[in-house]
């Protein structure tokens, strides 16, 4: 039993959902749940199998999904799964640190942060089956591609085809390009540009149905984190200590680097400098193409002073 409703933050994968996370579960009464629908999860965490990236659940397709997620919610880790799944030390290691966090967790009566931009596309079952609280980040595109080329992040759009519910439900506007894509594989940069389209195409839907979410640009976000997370902290019901005060400064503070470290993991940034370091990472020709190919979505969310 939790004190509060669970939290769920998604939004497009590198759009801050994991900073986002994070720096609300600075809060004492929050603890944070990473990725379960991302397919390399550790089973002890959560015992489903999501058999595609990006899986799509609904009322239609819930059976498999909804018991694990449920024992998640409830920090209620599954250690038979999770021994099964061992293949190093590593593992092991793992097993402990995340078993005692779930245990942790659920005796404190937390209330759990879900942080999964994996589960975009099923976060209204989410939020109607677990009564949640939804924070739905959202990036510029061309932030969202460059983060993707520098990471080297290509995608399978087979994933997306063998899920009939989600091309009838969302994504059949895009079928045909998805098509082309799964036959063959196009440049890193394209396919960031098609994933923006689809994401934040949904994203939209999820705007105009559900005036209770959050919607924030990761932008906006950076600029003055630390306005943002006081509005998030009171909307969520959350005392704004000054211990989340603290963590916030120190992850967002004009002394921290302006550029990423190698990799994707959440690392101290100058929050401010990140906002369009894309313009330094592509061409203008580059700029053009991608405005270009997302205009008629990106128009819904940013402006000609946003490029």
């Amino acid at each position: 039993m939790t004190t509060s409703r669970p939290i769920l933050v998604s939004g497009s994968h590198r759009s801050g959902t994991t900073w986002v996370g994070k720096m609300i579960a600075s809060s004492p009464s929050v603890s944070y749940i990473h990725e379960p629908f991302n397919p390399l999860h550790r089973p002890g965490i959560c015992a489903a199998i999501f058999p595609q990236w990006f899986m799509y659940v609904s009322e239609e397709n819930e059976a498999p999904f909804y018991k694990p997620l449920t024992r998640t919610l409830a920090f209620r880790f599954d250690p038979g799964a999770d021994l099964r799944a061992i293949r190093s030390a590593r593992d092991i290691g793992r097993m402990g640190k995340n078993c005692y966090h779930f245990t942790i967790s659920r005796l404190r009566h937390a209330t759990p942060l879900l942080k999964d931009p994996i589960a975009i596309f099923s976060c209204e079952w989410l939020a109607r089956r677990f009564a949640m609280n939804v924070i739905m980040m959202i990036r510029h595109p061309a932030a969202f591609t460059s983060s993707l080329r520098r990471l080297n992040w290509a995608h399978d759009f087979n994933g997306f085809l063998r899920q009939p519910l989600l091309m009838r439900d969302h994504l059949e506007p895009f079928a045909a390009e998805i098509e082309q894509f799964a036959r063959q594989r196009q440049d890193i940069l394209d396919q960031g540009i098609l994933l923006w389209r689809m994401m934040h195409h949904v994203i939209s839907k999820y705007q105009q149905a559900h005036n209770d979410w959050i919607f924030l640009r990761h932008e906006d976000m950076s600029a003055d984190p630390m306005q943002h997370f006081m509005y998030l902290f009171k909307r969520l019901d959350l005392e704004f200590t000054d211990g989340a005060k603290a963590t916030i400064e120190d992850y967002t503070n004009a002394s921290n680097p302006s550029e990423a470290q190698k990799g994707h993991l959440l690392t101290k940034r100058d929050s401010k400098s990140n906002i369009k370091s894309w313009k330094k990472k592509l061409t203008e020709a580059e700029i053009t193409h991608i405005r270009n190919k997302v205009e008629d979505i990106s128009s819904k969310f940013y402006t000609d002073a946003d490029w």
